[in-house]
C-alpha cells in the first residue's frame, strides 16, 4: 500500500505543479460526489493542504439532483469530511429533461449540478472548484471528442471560466483510475447507491474500452495521448486553400 500511496501522491504533486493548479490564498470548492474519485481528491487535498505552501483552504460540496433517484450516504461524507477537518455542505438541485430534447439527461443532469457548484462557491467564497476527473477520464473525453464532435480538445486540468469569474482544477489528471481502483479498495471507501436511469445512455464506458484496446496494442499509448495535448504539428495537418 505504501507504494500505491507514493505513487499517487507523486502524479497528483506533479499535476499539481505542472498546471499550477494550487497558489496561495486559494479557497477551493471540492465537488465530492461520493464516488471513488472524489474522496480520493479530497483526501490528497486536504493532506496537501497541511503543508505551509502554498497556504490554501478547502470546502466540500455535495449536490443532490431531487429528480433522479440516486441515494447518497450523506452521513459517511459528512463523516469523511469531519475527519479531515473539512467543512461539508448539501445542495439539492433538479433539472426537467422534457424542456431541452436537443440535449441528453445526463448531460442537463450534469450541467444542472455544475450550476448548483458554481452558486455555492460564490457564495462561500472560493475562487476555485476542484472536480475529480482522472487521467482516464480526460483521455476518454479526448477520444471521444474526436470521434462524436471532430475536435481535438478535453477537459483540461485547469480552465478559467471568465464568465463565472471561477477556475475549475482537476488535481487527479495525471492520475490513474487503476490505481484510485486499488486506492479504494485498500482504504474501504463506502460505494454511493446508484440508481441512475440515464447512466447506460452514454458512450463513456464503450470508450473506457477503446482505451484499454489502445494500450493492449501499446503499453504507452496513454501516454502518447497525453502528449500529443501538447505537439500540435500543424504543418502535418489538412490546412483549406485560401
Amino acid at each position: 500500500m505504501d507504494n500505491l500511496l507514493r505513487r499517487i501522491e507523486r502524479r497528483f504533486v506533479k499535476g499539481v505543479m505542472e498546471y499550477g493548479l494550487l497558489a496561495d490564498g486559494d479557497h477551493i470548492l471540492v465537488a465530492l460526489s461520493g464516488g471513488k474519485d472524489s474522496l480520493a481528491m479530497l483526501e490528497l487535498l486536504a493532506r496537501r493542504s497541511r503543508i505551509f505552501h502554498p497556504r490554501f483552504s478547502l470546502v466540500a460540496a455535495h449536490v443532490v439532483m431531487r429528480n433522479i433517484p440516486y441515494r447518497s450516504d450523506v452521513d459517511y461524507l459528512r463523516e469523511v469530511c469531519a475527519s479531515w477537518n473539512v467543512p461539508f455542505v448539501l445542495v439539492e438541485a433538479e433539472f426537467d429533461a422534457s424542456l431541452d430534447h436537443r440535449k441528453s439527461p445526463c448531460f442537463l443532469c450534469s450541467w444542472n449540478r455544475r450550476k448548483a457548484l458554481f452558486t455555492l462557491a460564490r457564495e462561500q467564497g472560493c475562487n476555485k472548484i476542484a472536480l475529480g476527473h482522472h487521467m482516464d477520464d480526460i483521455l476518454e473525453t479526448l477520444l471521444l471528442n474526436q470521434t462524436f464532435q471532430g475536435a481535438f480538445s478535453t477537459m483540461p486540468p485547469r480552465l478559467e471560466m471568465r464568465k463565472f469569474q471561477m477556475t475549475l482544477i482537476r488535481p487527479l489528471c495525471l492520475v490513474h483510475e487503476a490505481d484510485i481502483a486499488e486506492l479504494a479498495a485498500l482504504k474501504g471507501y463506502r460505494k454511493q447507491v446508484k440508481c441512475c436511469p440515464y447512466e447506460t445512455g452514454s458512450h463513456r464506458a464503450s470508450m473506457k474500452q477503446v482505451l484499454r484496446q489502445l494500450e493492449a496494442m501499446n503499453p504507452e499509448a496513454r501516454y502518447s495521448l497525453w502528449g500529443s495535448m501538447s505537439n500540435i504539428q500543424e504543418d502535418l495537418l489538412p490546412k483549406r486553400a485560401k
